[in-house]
C-alpha cells in the first residue's frame, strides 16, 4: 500500500511539474478605422472637338462613386447626326460607357471610350464585337485613342 500511495504521489508531482505555464494574452489594440475619402460629386462636366465641320459634344455629370451619365453626340460631316445618352464609370484616367443612341431611326447600343487629360477626352478606338444588340470593345487594353478626336472642356450651355 505504501508503495501505490508513493507512485502516486509521484505521477502527480511530476503530471504538475510538467504542466505548461499559459501564456498571457497579447492585448491587441485595434487600429482606428482609416477616414473614407470622401469624392464629392464634380458637377456637370461638357466638352466639344470641332474639325472638318464636324462637331463631338460630350456633357455630363460624375457622382461621388465615379459613375457617369451625361449626353454625346456626333455630327460628323458626311454622315448622319447620332445623339443619345452614356451611363457608365471613370476608372483612373478613362471613361467607359454605354452609349444608347438613335441613328436613321433605329435605337442602337454601343461602348465608348475616352482617355482624360487635363482639360481634354480623347476618343477610343478598337475592335469590337456585337452581342445582345450591344456593339462592345474586345479588349479594352488595346484601346488606341486618336488626337483627331480630342473634345476640349468648354462651359455647359444653360437648357
Amino acid at each position: 500500500m505504501k508503495k501505490v500511495f508513493a507512485l502516486t504521489i509521484i505521477v502527480l508531482v511530476i503530471f504538475t511539474s510538467c504542466k505548461k505555464e499559459t501564456a498571457q494574452p497579447v492585448e491587441i489594440t485595434p487600429k482606428p478605422p482609416k477616414k473614407a475619402e470622401i469624392v464629392e460629386p464634380s458637377g456637370d462636366q461638357c466638352f466639344l472637338a470641332t474639325a472638318n465641320n464636324s462637331t463631338i459634344e460630350l456633357s455630363f455629370n460624375v457622382n461621388s462613386q465615379q459613375e457617369v451619365n451625361g449626353k454625346l453626340s456626333y455630327a460628323l460631316y458626311g454622315k448622319d447626326k447620332n445623339e443619345g445618352t452614356i451611363i457608365g464609370n471613370i476608372k483612373g484616367d478613362t471613361l467607359i460607357a454605354d452609349y444608347t443612341f438613335m441613328s436613321e431611326g433605329v435605337s442602337s447600343v454601343r461602348e465608348v471610350a475616352f482617355l482624360q487629360r487635363e482639360n481634354t477626352f480623347i476618343e477610343g478606338f478598337g475592335d469590337v464585337i456585337d452581342s445582345n444588340n450591344k456593339v462592345t470593345f474586345k479588349d479594352k487594353a488595346k484601346l488606341k485613342y486618336d488626337q483627331k478626336n480630342v473634345l476640349t472642356r468648354v462651359d455647359c450651355k444653360v437648357e
